[in-house]
């Protein structure tokens, strides 16, 4: 196992990971939110968002011909902008990082495509591990239902169509989240996921969230100081 380390800046890093379903957005919006609003130091990053990468992942994605590999190092490029561009200096800055989705996701993914663990876990040993990771556990079943419930179509490599689990999108798309589940998993203890149950509210999760914040970060040190302060 590669070994990653965590970083020694000033910042905060706070990632939240999970199958799509399970509220992860939702809740580390509300985080930045509640954040912003308290007046700390906050800066927000979501997985497959680099300006420099989205255009030619789209196009890649759209084409249908990306292998496990290319699907992988797309991904790790995009990843690797954003964490030199914007992840790291924000943390070196002192400032609290959200990340929705951080290179968790790439080994759930990658390595349920068939992509060699060991390989993915090299390709984003340059990333520091986060300081709290929340892992929004559900159950798959109820994760898949709340997304059929609101999508009328599913995407082709979101329902993991590029790996021949079935012909029907749908039934591809519960095989393919139900083997991503189990890989989170088996990340859990490893990399010390905190675990927050998704099979409730979403103000429930999100105390629970807070709480959980106040207790580990000193919050009070990424205070924005005001005018009247300096």
């Amino acid at each position: 196992m590669v070994e990653i380390k965590r970083h020694q800046q000033k910042g905060k890093l706070i990632a939240v990971e999970g199958l799509d379903g399970s509220g992860k957005s939702t809740q580390i919006y509300l985080l930045k939110r509640w954040l912003e609003i308290e007046g700390y130091k906050v800066f927000f990053t979501e997985w497959n968002s680099s300006f420099l990468v989205k255009r030619a992942t789209k196009k890649a994605k759209k084409s249908k011909l990306l292998t496990p590999t290319t699907f992988s190092l797309i991904h790790a490029t995009d990843f690797a902008d954003r964490y030199e561009r914007q992840i790291w200096p924000l943390l070196c800055a002192g400032y609290i990082v959200l990340a929705d989705r951080y290179f968790f996701t790439a080994f759930a993914r990658d390595v349920t495509r068939g992509c060699d663990p060991e390989w993915v876990e090299t390709l984003y040993s340059f990333a520091a591990l986060p300081d709290i990771t929340f892992f929004f556990h559900i159950d798959p079943a109820i994760a898949i239902a709340r997304i059929l419930d609101g999508r009328p179509e599913l995407k082709y490599h979101e329902a993991g169509m590029d790996m021949n689990l079935s012909s029907d999108p749908y039934e591809s798309f519960k095989i393919f989240q139900g083997r991503v589940n189990e890989a989170y998993e088996q990340m859990s203890k490893p990399f010390g996921f905190t675990k927050i149950d998704s099979n409730r509210t979403a103000d429930v999760m999100q105390q629970e969230v807070r709480a959980i914040v106040k207790e580990r970060i000193d919050l009070p040190a990424f205070k924005l100081r005001s005018k009247v302060d300096l």
